[in-house]
């Protein structure tokens, strides 16, 4: 599995398995279980997916050893704040099962229950991440639909730098500005809903693409984000789409392929404004 290095020297996979909207129980355990099988090493949940237990669950039960797996979760919005984050950590800690994760992530710069005071309440659960990662209990710390001023009150006082910021990225939301901002923070980006959440698959581009290179539309989505350096992260409960999505190391697109995807127009629909959401 190819792996992208973060800015504390440490690796994680480019390909992960993301749990957003598969609901706790059966379907999460079995879908966390089969994308284990097939050689996904990355597995993504949070604490707002409600998913934990099974993920957890399914990764105690796979037979494979926990330091091969690389487990990120995060921060829930009500959460913020530094004891309030604590609590949280510990509690993500219990549902998984495990004693430590690889990647801890605030899930949302400004949520609702913050928005009057999110750049401290951030800063206090920044603090409180630093030091789980000091206790060895988070290897590593980052954030998710940060924009470039949550970022820079973020830094004020963060004495690590995130290693990661997770956002909205496909073909048609490329967000340049941010992802040059993150390029030059060092931080590696991780793409969410990287299929745009299956709407991309309908593009008749897409679809053209997929048959010059012999792959799914799905897989030139994937590659497409591969090659601009970007962790990503699909989704799927179905069998044969998660065992197709992890296909996408043994072709590249061209340059005219890439530049025509560069240029495709958002057909799934704007990111949220993280500033402005109910949430």
């Amino acid at each position: 599995m190819q792996t992208v290095k973060m800015n504390n020297n440490l690796e994680i996979p480019q390909i992960g398995f993301g749990t957003w909207q598969i609901p706790e129980g059966k379907v999460a355990y079995e879908s966390v279980r089969y994308a284990l099988e097939v050689g996904y090493r990355h597995i993504d949940t949070a604490a707002a997916y409600g998913n934990e237990v099974s993920v957890g669950k399914a990764i105690q039960e796979s037979g494979i050893a926990r330091e091969e797996i690389f487990l990120t979760t995060k921060l829930h919005n009500n959460d913020h704040g530094y004891e309030q984050t604590q609590e949280a950590f510990w509690e993500s800690l219990r549902k998984l099962g495990t004693d430590y994760v690889d990647l801890y992530l605030i899930h949302w710069p400004n949520p609702i229950a913050s928005r009057s005071h999110w750049q401290d309440a951030n800063r206090g659960s920044w603090k409180a991440m630093e030091e789980f990662v000091e206790k060895g209990l988070i290897k590593s710390i980052g954030i998710s639909n940060f924009r470039e001023h949550h970022i820079e009150s973020l830094l004020e006082k963060a004495e690590i730098k995130p290693q990661v910021n997770q956002i909205r990225l496909f073909a048609g939301e490329q967000q340049r500005p941010l992802v040059q901002y993150c390029k030059d923070k060092q931080m590696v980006l991780e793409a969410y809903s990287p299929l745009g959440t299956g709407a991309l698959l309908t593009s008749s581009l897409v679809q053209g693409i997929a048959e010059e290179v012999g792959k799914s539309p799905a897989q030139v989505c994937l590659r497409y984000n591969i090659q601009k350096g970007y962790v990503v992260l699909p989704k799927s409960v179905t069998p044969s789409s998660i065992l197709q999505n992890k296909d996408i190391f043994d072709f590249t697109l061209d340059d005219k392929q890439m530049a025509q995807l560069d240029a495709m127009e958002n057909i799934c629909g704007p990111t949220q404004n993280p500033d402005e959401t109910s949430f």
